[in-house]
């Protein structure tokens, strides 16, 4: 619980109150390392803070080596199907658990509650999905305007870490090519 007040707090000040109240809401969910907790055609019930693990968005193919991924989370991030979450329609994708993750969820009618009963539940829902929406946004971007080795520099750069815990296949998905171009890309460099 510290690390999700630790984050909440950067974005605003949170009443004793409102904390007491949120927090009763938050279930701890562990998900085992590879387990997929939301598949295609289900319906997001679920936003989630990570207090440990990776988790992958990605979508599924009949040949698994044609998978797109297209997102990772990690420690202190939230993840959601956040599409399928906001209009409680299927998904069409799906979250994988990398590692052994444990998360803090909360519903979707029970965000709603908090959002209708507490003094600071909208401006935290709106600040943390405008965080959602730049990260999304820099990824397109980066996929429009940079060459695919441009795309690992700089994820290597940013966000180191990833290496060490995606296989390779996952990034090389994650920035648009194939793992053949990705290791010929790190044979180069």
């Amino acid at each position: 619980m510290e690390q999700i007040k630790a984050y909440l707090d950067q974005i605003a000040t949170i009443s004793n109150e409102d904390w007491a109240f949120f927090t009763s809401k938050l279930q701890r969910r562990e998900i085992p390392k590879k387990d997929i907790f939301l598949k295609v055609n289900e319906i997001e019930n679920h936003i989630s803070f990570i207090e440990t693990g990776v988790v992958r968005l990605f979508i599924p193919k009949d040949n698994p080596e044609k998978e797109i991924t297209f997102g990772f989370s990690f420690n202190n991030q939230f993840i959601s199907a956040y599409d399928s979450f906001l209009t409680q329609q299927p998904s069409a994708y799906q979250l994988q658990a990398l590692t052994k993750t444990t998360l803090l969820s909360i519903t979707y009618n029970d965000l709603q509650e908090v959002y209708a009963k507490t003094q600071i539940g909208n401006f935290i829902g709106r600040l943390t999905a405008e965080r959602l929406f730049l990260i999304k946004s820099k990824r397109e971007q980066n996929l429009l305007n940079l060459t695919a080795e441009e795309r690992y520099l700089k994820l290597f750069k940013e966000r180191p870490e990833l290496l060490k815990v995606i296989p390779l296949k996952y990034i090389s998905s994650y920035i648009g090519i194939t793992a053949q171009a990705l290791s010929r890309i790190r044979k180069r460099l």
